[in-house]
């Protein structure tokens, strides 16, 4: 029995119907003498179906409403939980910008050129100077100051007017040597050429020298250098020049590396001088591998309260010359000096230092506090040029005196000489800091039936050349004191007179024996007999 159709096919049906014969009215005019033929009778409605009707056709199961998903679903991480992913580390806040850069192509570079599939075009080639290399086909073309993408991009723009998807790459076979200026606070500043180092293979990579590297070639910064603000200045390719600043501080204290860039050529570093000088910091800069190295001479001057003032050349290190061992501090340069006075201010010890940009930094250190405390940093490193000036005490007392005088910053022993009414006249050996009395004793005592041991001259030599004279009275019993008993100093002569009556005789034995009577006829220097007529005497 044929199914029934539906009230709504049916009816479009029909339509189709008319809209295709009407077409074909028009289309044929004898279509148009077709009797008419009546619309197909609309067939009733099917009844509805039952509603517990089943329906003919299968259904899928319903799962429960908690039932997972029988498809996989990628877990779903924790808000708290970390990424399964590598993030790069955070630098600190007061990090450097991440400045490396890529290498640029200039004169003296050998570089590799491969064109795909086209070996005849390939080759080695060496930039020279303006950076305009000769290829087949397209001739020059300059790479100067390209990366190597930028350089195989111009080439392949060149080679595309000839081929069709030219495929290009450019490598580096062989870098070029490094052109660095540095200036500033350096020792030898200047125009440096820096190889870079090659590894093995027949690929070999290389390996850009670093920021302190280039300071090591300048021999090191000098310590008056600020190495919290050294300054390098870059040109990359064609953009605008870049100015950086590093922190060598930092990386001496934390090692974080980004203060240590690797340089590129035509980098130029710039070494500031600091505003104020740290004696603690400047110990730990000397022993920078970056610092001046403590074997390289040192020309300086010390002046004051000094037995020998002047110019010295100072060393340091492992050498043996002058009994240098150590590091070249100012300790070492007033030994070489001959030694302090026994009136030199130790707790006002002036250093001046020029910088390299024709400024001066003056500052002063209290080696009194490192005999008393042991603070070594007030026995700071000396730099080339440096001046150091012992200035006069105006209050020294006698303890203190005493004290300085066995320290290694005083000589170890003195030389003076006396003369007159004493049983060894001459020059005598005496330690440092001894005072009149012990000088004496030195040269065998007085002749008690001929001295006059209220007259007793001390005459001294001063540093600028003048000659003062001083009348003291003996008193063999009494310790260091400036009225009676006064700290000797070197080239000191002490004159002990002769009593009235000692003089008395010796111009009755005069009168007799001419030759007798003649002065400094036993072991007394010429100077000094020469000084003591001069004198009066």
């Amino acid at each position: 029995m044929p199914r029934a159709v539906s009230k709504p096919i049916a009816q479009i049906l029909t339509s189709l119907s008319l809209l295709a014969v009407s077409a074909l009215a028009v289309a044929s005019p004898s279509l148009a003498q077709l009797p008419n033929i009546p619309p197909p009778t609309t067939a009733p409605p099917p009844p509805p179906a039952p509603t517990n009707t089943p329906s003919p056709f299968p259904t899928p199961p319903q799962a429960p409403a908690n039932t997972p998903s029988p498809f996989l679903t990628p877990p779903q991480a924790p808000a708290n939980t970390p990424s399964p992913f590598l993030t790069p580390p955070q630098a600190p806040a007061n990090a450097a910008p991440p400045t490396q850069g890529v290498y640029t192509l200039g004169g003296g570079d050998n570089i590799r050129i491969d064109i795909y599939d086209l070996p005849q075009l390939s080759g080695q080639y060496q930039i020279p100077a303006g950076g305009t290399i000769q290829m087949p086909l397209i001739g020059g073309i300059s790479v100067q100051g390209l990366t190597l993408q930028e350089a195989a991009d111009n080439i392949s723009a060149a080679y595309s007017r000839i081929l069709r998807r030219p495929i290009i790459t450019v490598s580096l076979s062989a870098a070029r040597p490094m052109n660095i200026w540095i200036s500033g606070e350096v020792n030898r500043p200047g125009s440096y050429a820096i190889p870079l180092t090659s590894g093995s293979g027949n690929v070999p990579s290389v390996q850009f020298p670093t920021l302190v590297q280039a300071l090591e070639r300048a021999q090191g910064v000098t310590q008056s250098a600020d190495i919290r603000r050294i300054q390098l200045r870059r040109r990359p390719g064609n953009a605008p020049e870049q100015l950086l600043t590093f922190n060598l501080w930092e990386y001496l204290q934390t090692g974080f590396l980004t203060s240590d860039i690797t340089l590129r050529d035509g980098d130029a570093i710039f070494v500031p001088p600091s505003t104020n000088i740290n004696l603690t910091e400047a110990i730990q800069l000397s022993a920078a591998s970056f610092g001046t190295p403590a074997e390289q001479p040192r020309n300086i001057t010390i002046i004051g309260e000094i037995n020998r003032p002047g110019s010295y050349v100072l060393l340091g290190g492992n050498t043996t010359i002058d009994n240098n061992v150590g590091l070249p501090t100012v300790t070492r340069a007033i030994q070489l000096a001959g030694g302090i006075r026994p009136q030199a201010d130790l707790r006002q010890v002036q250093i001046r230092r020029l910088t390299k940009t024709a400024g001066q930094q003056i500052f002063n250190i209290n080696l009194w506090q490192l005999l008393q405390t042991g603070d070594a940093t007030q026995d700071t490193i000396v730099q080339n040029g440096d001046t150091i000036i012992v200035p006069t005490a105006t209050d020294l007392s006698p303890a203190e005196a005493s004290l300085i005088g066995k320290t290694t910053l005083a000589p170890a022993a003195i030389q003076v000489t006396v003369v007159g009414e004493v049983n060894r006249p001459g020059p005598v050996q005496v330690p440092a800091n001894t005072g009149l009395n012990q000088a004496i004793l030195a040269a065998g005592g007085i002749i008690q039936s001929r001295a006059k041991t209220d007259q007793i001259d001390l005459i001294r030599l001063n540093l600028d050349g003048t000659v003062t004279r001083r009348t003291l009275s003996l008193d063999l019993g009494q310790s260091l004191n400036e009225l009676t008993n006064p700290i000797l100093s070197n080239n000191d002569v002490i004159f002990v007179k002769s009593s009235r009556t000692a003089s008395l005789v010796d111009a009755l034995n005069l009168g007799l024996s001419p030759a007798a009577g003649t002065l400094g006829a036993v072991s007394i220097p010429a100077r000094i007999i020469e000084l003591l007529r001069l004198l009066g005497f």
